[in-house]
């Protein structure tokens, strides 16, 4: 089996962040940090280009097996990719259908939102989604 290629390490956030060239996106992404790490209790992780927060386990019936994280973004150039992996569930599909609702200018992919800037949407509403995605990958994949 292959090893996973997108695995936490030591990089610096902060350090990543100096490097994307818009001052709005480093801004919007210190916002997603401080909403991300409130939420989730845990602290900001380069995953690859990816900021997450927290981790699990997952193993499927295939045998396939890994880790990633609760919940992250990544301050992609076109947009903003936000992580909501415990969003995209049948238990929580109507509920992210009415939030994504109100959500403001977006697009959503199967458990990823596209952002192009945070002013685009309702914060509040992002804050949610963060909530729920966190909630139910924790009840979905206990910490051992």
């Amino acid at each position: 089996m292959a090893d996973q290629e997108t695995k936490p390490h030591t990089g610096e956030v902060e350090t990543f962040l100096g490097q994307v060239e818009s001052e709005r996106k480093r801004a919007d992404s210190h916002v997603l940090i401080e909403m991300m790490s409130e939420i989730s209790g845990e602290p900001p992780v380069l995953w690859g280009t990816m900021v997450g927060f927290g981790q699990y386990h997952y193993k499927y019936p295939t045998g396939h097996e890994g880790d990633s994280f609760l919940v992250g973004f990544a301050p992609r150039k076109a947009a903003f990719s936000i992580y909501l992996m415990g969003t995209f569930t049948p238990e929580e599909k109507a509920r992210r259908e009415a939030l994504l609702a109100k959500l403001g200018k977006h697009r959503m992919g199967k458990a990823c939102l596209y952002v192009n800037k945070l002013s685009d949407i309702y914060l509040d509403v992002l804050r949610e989604l963060v909530e729920i995605s966190i909630r139910r990958m924790r009840a979905t994949y206990p910490a051992k």
